[in-house]
Protein backbone atom coordinates (compact mmCIF):
# COMPACT_ATOMS: atom_id res chain seq x y z
CA UNK A 1 0.00 0.00 0.00
CA UNK A 2 1.67 3.33 -1.10
CA UNK A 3 2.21 5.90 1.35
CA UNK A 4 -0.12 9.06 1.57
CA UNK A 5 1.27 12.40 1.52
CA UNK A 6 -0.95 15.60 1.59
CA UNK A 7 0.09 19.28 -0.44
CA UNK A 8 3.21 20.13 0.53
CA UNK A 9 4.11 23.70 1.99
CA UNK A 10 7.09 25.67 1.01
CA UNK A 11 8.91 27.32 3.95
CA UNK A 12 11.65 30.14 2.64
CA UNK A 13 14.36 31.90 4.98
CA UNK A 14 17.00 34.22 3.85
CA UNK A 15 19.71 31.19 3.20
CA UNK A 16 17.14 28.37 2.37
CA UNK A 17 14.15 26.65 0.99
CA UNK A 18 12.73 23.58 3.05
CA UNK A 19 10.22 21.26 1.74
CA UNK A 20 7.96 19.40 4.25
CA UNK A 21 4.48 17.78 4.08
CA UNK A 22 1.19 18.85 5.77
CA UNK A 23 0.23 15.58 6.54
CA UNK A 24 2.25 12.69 7.94
CA UNK A 25 2.68 9.76 5.52
CA UNK A 26 0.47 6.67 6.22
CA UNK A 27 2.52 3.53 7.86
CA UNK A 28 3.38 1.11 4.96
CA UNK A 29 1.01 -1.62 6.93
CA UNK A 30 -2.72 -0.50 7.85
CA UNK A 31 -2.59 -0.05 11.65
CA UNK A 32 -5.34 -1.93 13.78
CA UNK A 33 -8.55 -0.60 14.24
CA UNK A 34 -11.26 -0.06 17.00
CA UNK A 35 -13.94 -1.98 15.00
CA UNK A 36 -13.29 -5.19 13.31
CA UNK A 37 -14.08 -6.69 9.58
CA UNK A 38 -15.81 -9.85 9.04
CA UNK A 39 -16.37 -11.76 5.75
CA UNK A 40 -18.86 -14.69 5.38
CA UNK A 41 -17.91 -16.85 2.30
CA UNK A 42 -19.38 -19.44 0.47
CA UNK A 43 -17.67 -22.05 -1.37
CA UNK A 44 -19.26 -24.18 -3.71
CA UNK A 45 -17.28 -27.44 -4.35
CA UNK A 46 -17.38 -27.84 -8.77
CA UNK A 47 -18.58 -31.36 -10.12
CA UNK A 48 -15.12 -31.56 -11.73
CA UNK A 49 -13.27 -32.23 -8.21
CA UNK A 50 -14.71 -36.22 -8.39
CA UNK A 51 -14.38 -36.58 -12.12
CA UNK A 52 -10.56 -35.16 -12.39
CA UNK A 53 -9.51 -36.59 -8.71
CA UNK A 54 -10.04 -40.45 -7.86
CA UNK A 55 -11.31 -40.91 -4.92
CA UNK A 56 -7.58 -42.18 -3.24
CA UNK A 57 -6.07 -38.99 -4.22
CA UNK A 58 -8.02 -36.69 -2.31
CA UNK A 59 -7.08 -36.84 0.73
CA UNK A 60 -3.51 -34.56 0.11
CA UNK A 61 -5.38 -31.68 -1.50
CA UNK A 62 -7.53 -31.71 1.28
CA UNK A 63 -4.95 -31.86 4.15
CA UNK A 64 -3.36 -29.26 2.06
CA UNK A 65 -5.96 -26.79 2.64
CA UNK A 66 -6.83 -27.40 6.07
CA UNK A 67 -3.43 -26.77 6.65
CA UNK A 68 -3.41 -23.29 4.97
CA UNK A 69 -7.02 -22.77 6.99
CA UNK A 70 -5.40 -23.53 10.15
CA UNK A 71 -2.62 -21.27 10.04
CA UNK A 72 -4.58 -18.22 9.31
CA UNK A 73 -6.95 -19.06 11.91
CA UNK A 74 -3.62 -18.57 14.69
CA UNK A 75 -3.55 -15.11 12.98
CA UNK A 76 -7.18 -13.55 12.60
CA UNK A 77 -9.70 -13.09 15.59
CA UNK A 78 -12.15 -15.40 14.56
CA UNK A 79 -11.64 -18.22 11.57
CA UNK A 80 -14.48 -21.01 11.24
CA UNK A 81 -15.52 -23.46 9.22
CA UNK A 82 -19.89 -24.44 8.52
CA UNK A 83 -20.97 -26.63 6.18
CA UNK A 84 -24.16 -26.25 4.12
CA UNK A 85 -24.17 -29.60 2.45
CA UNK A 86 -27.64 -30.86 2.64
CA UNK A 87 -29.16 -27.45 3.73
CA UNK A 88 -28.28 -25.52 0.64
CA UNK A 89 -28.23 -26.63 -2.94
CA UNK A 90 -25.60 -23.56 -4.02
CA UNK A 91 -23.21 -23.40 -1.47
CA UNK A 92 -21.37 -26.55 0.28
CA UNK A 93 -19.61 -24.55 3.09
CA UNK A 94 -19.06 -21.75 4.42
CA UNK A 95 -15.77 -19.64 6.38
CA UNK A 96 -16.82 -16.74 9.11
CA UNK A 97 -13.76 -14.69 9.34
CA UNK A 98 -13.38 -11.48 11.43
CA UNK A 99 -9.85 -9.65 11.53
CA UNK A 100 -8.58 -6.52 12.16
CA UNK A 101 -7.10 -6.34 9.19
CA UNK A 102 -9.24 -6.15 5.66
CA UNK A 103 -5.95 -7.67 3.63
CA UNK A 104 -6.08 -11.01 5.64
CA UNK A 105 -9.23 -11.74 3.67
CA UNK A 106 -7.37 -11.01 0.03
CA UNK A 107 -4.35 -12.96 1.39
CA UNK A 108 -6.44 -15.95 2.57
CA UNK A 109 -8.61 -15.95 -0.36
CA UNK A 110 -5.60 -16.10 -2.38
CA UNK A 111 -3.65 -18.75 -0.57
CA UNK A 112 -6.60 -20.83 -1.05
CA UNK A 113 -7.04 -20.45 -4.72
CA UNK A 114 -3.00 -21.82 -4.66
CA UNK A 115 -3.83 -25.05 -2.85
CA UNK A 116 -5.04 -28.10 -5.08
CA UNK A 117 -8.44 -28.05 -3.86
CA UNK A 118 -8.56 -24.25 -4.32
CA UNK A 119 -9.02 -24.62 -8.43
CA UNK A 120 -11.92 -26.66 -8.22
CA UNK A 121 -13.43 -24.20 -5.46
CA UNK A 122 -16.24 -21.31 -6.52
CA UNK A 123 -17.70 -18.56 -4.29
CA UNK A 124 -21.51 -18.30 -5.29
CA UNK A 125 -21.89 -15.88 -2.20
CA UNK A 126 -19.74 -13.75 -0.09
CA UNK A 127 -20.72 -10.78 1.94
CA UNK A 128 -18.06 -8.42 3.50
CA UNK A 129 -19.37 -6.25 6.71
CA UNK A 130 -17.43 -3.98 10.13
CA UNK A 131 -18.64 -4.36 13.75
CA UNK A 132 -20.06 -1.24 14.96
CA UNK A 133 -21.57 0.18 18.02
CA UNK A 134 -25.35 0.21 17.86
CA UNK A 135 -27.04 3.30 18.17
CA UNK A 136 -30.43 1.66 19.57
CA UNK A 137 -29.36 -0.24 22.50
CA UNK A 138 -28.59 2.41 25.09
CA UNK A 139 -31.61 0.72 27.09
CA UNK A 140 -31.13 -2.76 26.53
CA UNK A 141 -27.76 -4.63 28.79
CA UNK A 142 -27.80 -8.22 28.68
CA UNK A 143 -26.06 -10.68 31.79
CA UNK A 144 -22.68 -10.11 30.40
CA UNK A 145 -23.02 -6.29 30.90
CA UNK A 146 -22.37 -5.64 27.11
CA UNK A 147 -25.27 -6.64 25.03
CA UNK A 148 -24.86 -7.45 21.17
CA UNK A 149 -25.21 -3.70 19.77
CA UNK A 150 -22.69 -2.79 22.77
CA UNK A 151 -19.76 -4.75 20.96
CA UNK A 152 -17.38 -3.58 18.28
CA UNK A 153 -15.37 -7.08 18.87
CA UNK A 154 -16.55 -10.20 17.54
CA UNK A 155 -17.22 -13.40 20.64
CA UNK A 156 -18.18 -16.63 19.01
CA UNK A 157 -19.97 -19.01 20.85
CA UNK A 158 -19.48 -22.57 20.74
CA UNK A 159 -22.77 -22.92 19.26
CA UNK A 160 -23.60 -25.78 16.39
CA UNK A 161 -25.99 -23.76 14.41
CA UNK A 162 -25.47 -20.55 12.53
CA UNK A 163 -28.15 -18.84 11.02
CA UNK A 164 -26.66 -16.36 7.84
CA UNK A 165 -28.63 -13.38 5.65
CA UNK A 166 -27.79 -10.07 3.93
CA UNK A 167 -30.40 -7.40 4.97
CA UNK A 168 -31.46 -4.15 3.43
CA UNK A 169 -33.68 -1.79 4.84
CA UNK A 170 -36.46 0.68 2.90
CA UNK A 171 -35.48 3.83 2.14
CA UNK A 172 -38.23 5.58 4.39
CA UNK A 173 -36.66 4.00 7.20
CA UNK A 174 -34.00 6.39 7.26
CA UNK A 175 -36.47 8.99 6.87
CA UNK A 176 -37.89 8.39 10.20
CA UNK A 177 -37.30 10.04 13.14
CA UNK A 178 -34.66 8.69 15.68
CA UNK A 179 -37.57 8.82 17.78
CA UNK A 180 -39.58 6.76 15.63
CA UNK A 181 -36.81 4.44 14.74
CA UNK A 182 -36.39 3.49 18.04
CA UNK A 183 -39.59 2.72 19.11
CA UNK A 184 -39.77 0.14 16.28
CA UNK A 185 -36.13 -1.25 17.62
CA UNK A 186 -37.56 -1.48 20.98
CA UNK A 187 -40.06 -3.86 19.86
CA UNK A 188 -37.72 -5.56 17.65
CA UNK A 189 -35.18 -6.05 20.54
CA UNK A 190 -38.16 -6.80 22.85
CA UNK A 191 -38.91 -9.93 21.15
CA UNK A 192 -35.07 -10.92 21.13
CA UNK A 193 -34.60 -10.99 24.88
CA UNK A 194 -37.58 -13.09 24.46
CA UNK A 195 -35.41 -16.49 22.60
CA UNK A 196 -32.69 -15.72 24.99
CA UNK A 197 -30.72 -19.01 23.19
CA UNK A 198 -30.52 -17.74 19.93
CA UNK A 199 -27.60 -14.70 19.84
CA UNK A 200 -27.68 -12.43 17.50
CA UNK A 201 -24.05 -10.77 15.65
CA UNK A 202 -25.32 -7.67 13.68
CA UNK A 203 -22.87 -6.29 11.37
CA UNK A 204 -22.49 -3.51 9.16
CA UNK A 205 -21.81 -3.23 5.43
CA UNK A 206 -22.85 0.42 4.04
CA UNK A 207 -20.33 1.41 1.18
CA UNK A 208 -18.58 -1.31 1.69
CA UNK A 209 -20.27 -4.00 -0.05
CA UNK A 210 -24.11 -4.39 -1.60
CA UNK A 211 -26.13 -4.97 1.25
CA UNK A 212 -26.87 -2.68 4.35
CA UNK A 213 -26.32 -4.99 7.26
CA UNK A 214 -25.28 -9.00 7.33
CA UNK A 215 -26.92 -10.56 10.79
CA UNK A 216 -25.53 -14.29 12.32
CA UNK A 217 -27.62 -15.96 14.67
CA UNK A 218 -26.01 -18.81 16.90
CA UNK A 219 -27.73 -21.30 18.53
CA UNK A 220 -28.11 -25.29 19.09
CA UNK A 221 -31.40 -24.79 18.32
CA UNK A 222 -33.13 -24.13 15.21
CA UNK A 223 -36.87 -24.00 16.40
CA UNK A 224 -36.12 -21.47 18.12
CA UNK A 225 -34.36 -19.42 15.45
CA UNK A 226 -37.60 -19.82 13.25
CA UNK A 227 -39.85 -18.84 15.69
CA UNK A 228 -38.08 -15.57 16.40
CA UNK A 229 -38.09 -14.56 12.73
CA UNK A 230 -42.11 -15.44 12.83
CA UNK A 231 -42.27 -13.39 15.31
CA UNK A 232 -40.04 -10.57 14.15
CA UNK A 233 -42.03 -10.42 11.25
CA UNK A 234 -44.91 -8.84 13.16
CA UNK A 235 -43.13 -5.84 14.07
CA UNK A 236 -42.74 -2.40 13.29
CA UNK A 237 -39.57 -2.58 12.08
CA UNK A 238 -39.79 -5.90 10.16
CA UNK A 239 -42.40 -3.48 7.70
CA UNK A 240 -39.21 -1.09 6.49
CA UNK A 241 -37.36 -4.08 5.93
CA UNK A 242 -36.75 -4.66 1.75
CA UNK A 243 -34.84 -7.68 1.31
CA UNK A 244 -33.00 -9.92 3.68
CA UNK A 245 -32.63 -13.01 1.49
CA UNK A 246 -30.87 -15.49 0.44
CA UNK A 247 -30.66 -17.09 4.19
CA UNK A 248 -28.33 -19.78 5.18
CA UNK A 249 -28.99 -22.68 7.26
CA UNK A 250 -24.70 -23.42 8.44
CA UNK A 251 -23.38 -26.43 10.73
CA UNK A 252 -20.18 -26.27 12.66
CA UNK A 253 -17.70 -28.70 12.19
CA UNK A 254 -14.05 -28.38 11.80
CA UNK A 255 -11.97 -28.09 9.15
CA UNK A 256 -11.14 -31.55 8.28
CA UNK A 257 -14.94 -32.26 8.63
CA UNK A 258 -16.18 -29.78 6.72
CA UNK A 259 -13.98 -30.88 3.60
CA UNK A 260 -14.30 -34.09 4.23
CA UNK A 261 -17.73 -34.35 3.79
CA UNK A 262 -17.20 -33.23 0.08
CA UNK A 263 -16.03 -36.37 -0.92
Amino acid sequence: MAAASGPTICLTFAVMTTTAPSVAPQSEVSAPTARQYIRYLFYKLSPTWRRDVRADQRSAPRDELVDVLTRFKERMAVLRAYTTLGTRGDADFMLWMVSERLEDFQELQSEVLRTRMGVYLETPFSYLAMTRRSQYVDKHVHDDGEGEGRRTRVRPLDRKYLFVYPMVKKRPWYRLSLEERQKAMDEHIRVGHEFPRVKINTSYSFGLDDQEFVVAFETDYPGDFLDLVERLRGGEASAYTERETPIFTCVAASFAETLGLLG
